[in-house]
């Protein structure tokens, strides 16, 4: 039974939550336009940089989240990977960006140092990361996209606006910054390239959607052609990333609100499960089932509920996906046979993160295998644990 007094804040995000100790800023560097379209050749660094061994994806990827301050502090990390070294656990998602905005290890590139942090910086990022490979441990980048409170104050221009033309901020307090901003997408696609050459093996991304949580009646979104629906400004961001981390030729994976497997709309945040597949190798829905609201599917708390509300999750998933392969609509109910290969192919495509923390109820080692087990007659094989305490329940390991 685990500490059921894990102190925890929601935020929408992947995750969708994670413990809130104080924002440490650093140094205030401020961003200019200009400074976005620069790139590593106009960096002042003469240091001629070795090219990076990356492990492949497994067939079957078993991970667990990691904060910037875990990794950053020998004795928890050690944890962790002893953890994954004495588990089936194979990978390690390691906060690159994280929702301060900050990132957490030190870059060769001048025009990011002021972004990184001072309070969870892991120094030894690269060692760290070919420790992970020695063991055979795969190594995931998790970058939180547009809530950014850093460089929504550093550079304002890029920040959502509220009604006073001030910077729009949620009910937590944090701030974000344009979606449709294509100085932001290159300061992304720049981070993602330093996280690709420091050795992680996977790029994911968090918190790529429109704000939600605040006064949504008091918002603005720079740079937005609001006469084009969020789900199409979104898509946009996805193919130009995918597009400009082609060179990178690791994978990328994207995280996704729960809801996404089975609602049509997109939440009023732009996410739609068949806009964001074709430009992600990995879809990663959050499927906490804390997450989901009172009745739904019948259930009066749904955390109570791990199989059932996880197994319809990835049940309609996997569904629609094939639908979208065949070119049919995402619900239509007279899907084509398809090989079990190809049946294989596509439902690999899905990565869903899992609940191991406490909320809604206790989530016990029987509760959470009960998750794993929805994912397996689901007919999935992969997942992520999330617990913003990094402290995982070992006894639900195989």
């Amino acid at each position: 039974m685990k500490n059921i007094n894990r102190k925890i804040i929601l935020l929408a995000g992947a995750g969708f939550i994670f413990i809130f100790s104080s924002f440490v800023w650093g140094s205030s560097v401020s961003f200019k336009k200009e400074d976005f379209l620069k790139n590593g050749a106009e960096s002042k660094s003469a240091i001629v940089e070795e090219k990076p061994v990356h492990l492949p994806t497994p067939d079957v990827v078993k991970g667990l989240y990691m904060t910037a301050c875990a990794a950053a502090t020998p004795s928890f990390r050690e944890r962790l990977v002893k953890m994954a070294d004495e588990t089936e656990i194979n990978s390690l998602i390691i906060n690159v960006k994280d929702e301060t905005g900050k990132i957490s290890f030190e870059t060769q590139d001048e025009t990011l140092k002021g972004t990184v942090s001072n309070s969870c910086l892991v120094s030894d990022m690269k060692e760290f990361i070919q420790l992970l490979h020695k063991k055979n441990i795969y190594a995931i980048a998790r970058i939180a996209v547009f809530q950014d409170p850093y460089l929504a104050k550093t550079s304002p221009y890029t920040a959502v606006k509220n009604g006073a033309g001030g910077t729009w901020k949620d009910k937590k307090g944090l701030s974000w910054v344009s979606p449709c901003s294509k100085d932001v997408w290159d300061y992304i696609v720049k981070i993602s390239k330093e996280a690709e050459k420091i050795g992680f093996d996977e790029l994911n991304f968090d918190y790529i959607r429109f704000a939600s949580d605040g006064n949504m009646a008091n918002i603005s979104y720079p740079l937005c052609d609001m006469k084009i629906s969020k789900q199409e400004l979104l898509e946009n961001f996805f193919k130009y990333l995918s597009e400009n981390l082609k060179e990178t030729k690791i994978p990328l994976s994207a995280d996704l609100f729960g809801f996404v497997s089975t609602n049509l709309d997109d939440l009023n945040i732009g996410q739609v499960l068949e806009k964001a597949a074709p430009h992600f190798d990995y879809i990663c829905p959050m499927v906490y089932p804390s997450h989901y609201p009172p009745t739904y599917n019948g259930f009066k708390n749904p955390a109570d509920h791990p199989y059932e509300v996880i197994k319809l999750a990835m049940d309609t998933a996997v569904r629609r996906l094939l639908n979208q392969e065949a070119g049919l609509s995402p619900f239509a109910t007279t899907t084509p046979q398809f090989s079990e290969e190809e049946t294989k192919r596509i439902s690999s495509k899905i990565r869903p993160w899992l609940q191991d923390f406490d909320l809604g109820a206790d989530y016990t080692a029987d509760m959470i295998r009960k998750e794993k087990q929805a994912v397996y007659d689901a007919g999935l094989s992969s997942w992520l644990l999330w617990d913003p305490a990094n402290k995982y329940t070992k006894e639900a390991l195989d």
